[in-house]
């Protein structure tokens, strides 16, 4: 199945800091600002976009249960996934299974644009944080 890079997630701990930064010195849009306060998530998602190239800046909302809080304490800000679009999510998970790569099964959601993601266990991915997504009412593309 082929793949391609959908975005870059980047853990922060100044939103206003971050986007400035990435608006004034990279030239990207803003794009989309919210907050996600599901289970496992708990974060506020800038979507910055420098001509088609996707960053989410991530900040923690809550410091004792935000996947993006234990980042932060444990390894700084930075980079902290990878994610790449895939036509049809089950069948990325089908192989998956078959190459005996396993996923959190507990991240499987979808977001607020209607993409589709699961995150890959890092134990199979030598530690990288990889999310694999799809956006099934929008095939192929990533929504404004």
């Amino acid at each position: 199945m082929k793949k391609e890079l959908d975005h870059i997630g980047v853990a922060v701990r100044d939103m206003e800091r971050s986007i400035t930064f990435y608006e004034g010195v990279l030239g990207a849009v803003l794009i989309d600002r919210y907050v996600s306060e599901a289970p496992g998530v708990e974060s506020e998602i800038a979507v910055m976009d420098i001509k088609g190239a996707r960053t989410e800046l991530l900040a923690p909302t809550n410091n004792s249960t935000s996947p993006i809080a234990r980042f932060i304490k444990q390894k700084g800000k930075g980079v902290h996934h990878m994610a790449y679009r895939v036509d049809d999510l089950e069948e990325a998970l089908e192989e998956l299974e078959q190459q005996g790569i396993r996923v959190m099964p507990e991240t499987l959601r979808t977001n607020k644009h209607g993409r589709r993601l699961i995150y890959l266990n890092p134990a199979d991915t030598e530690g990288t944080i990889i999310e694999f997504c799809d956006y099934p009412g929008n095939k192929g593309a990533q929504p404004e």
